[in-house]
């Protein structure tokens, strides 16, 4: 598996939108890392939003990540993208 992420927005609550490579679209909920060590500036919404996509997977400013692989095998699957 080689799941790339083409395209991210963020959503309320602490979730993205993903669309892959594959044209897939899924919804990660990022909340269950808020309290977990670089993951705890995420708390601030407005830091949150300005997640980009940065060599397939989803990134914030000061360097923080999420593999690529655990978003697509952990996001809900939509049926429409955005």
């Amino acid at each position: 598996m080689n799941p790339r992420v083409t395209t991210v927005t963020s959503l309320p609550d602490y979730k993205l939108h993903l669309e892959f490579g594959s044209g897939e679209t899924g919804v990660y909920d990022c909340s269950g890392l808020l309290d977990i060590g670089v993951f705890k500036e995420l708390q601030d919404t407005n830091y949150f939003k300005t997640v980009k996509i940065m060599d397939g997977t989803v990134s914030w400013p000061h360097e923080q990540d999420i593999c690529p692989d655990t978003l697509y095998l952990e996001s809900m699957k939509t049926t429409e993208p955005g």
